[in-house]
């Protein structure tokens, strides 16, 4: 029995070592080696101004923008990164949602409420997702073409244009970066 012990005491004080310091030392020095900013992120410029990060969403609540998925907790990326943790049997929650929908429908006339991608009305599990997928945004289309004075062709295209393939071609979807997309659309002549 003591033996059993032992072996406990000495495999939990090995997967403490591994777990605890040596595998996140191995993430940490492959992400400063092979991630943007030496792991710090992608930061985003606009002449020497900083204007955001790449990999962290922002809000964007004006009708010449593309939305953002929303944020559980206000896009406030100092206190962590988590979700609500609410689910469809809370009151509040579904409350939420609601409002969402019919701010969505107000600002985005002609879409109906089924046509609306959830991303858009739901909060990703981090409150910080900076992307959105073609459908969110597609559906978004018609409004900034018609605030900005612009064709939705025109619009459609600039999207088509920042959409980012899926890693190595097979993994996860397709999206498109809402900051990197407005920065796009702000640049449109």
């Amino acid at each position: 029995m003591l033996s059993y012990l032992k072996q406990s005491i000495v495999i939990t004080f090995v997967l403490f070592v591994f777990l605890g310091g040596i595998y996140p030392l191995f993430v940490v020095g492959i992400a400063r080696v092979l991630g943007p900013n030496g792991g710090k992120g992608e930061i985003i410029k606009r002449g020497e101004k900083i204007v955001g990060f790449a990999n962290v969403a922002q809000p964007f609540t004006s009708d010449k923008y593309f939305n953002s998925r929303p944020s559980a907790f206000n896009f406030d990326a100092t206190n962590g990164s988590y979700g609500s943790n609410a689910g469809p049997s809370n009151p509040d929650y579904l409350a939420t949602v609601q409002s969402r929908i019919h701010t969505f429908l107000v600002h985005n006339h002609g879409v109906k409420k089924s046509d609306i991608p959830s991303e858009l009305v739901t909060a990703s599990g981090s409150g910080l997702d900076p992307h959105l997928s073609p459908e969110a945004a597609y559906v978004q289309i018609a409004r900034i073409a018609q605030v900005r004075k612009l064709s939705q062709d025109k619009v459609k295209a600039l999207v088509d244009e920042q959409m980012e393939d899926r890693f190595l071609g097979i993994f996860g979807p397709r999206q498109v970066n809402v900051l990197k997309l407005n920065l796009a659309l702000d640049n449109l002549k």
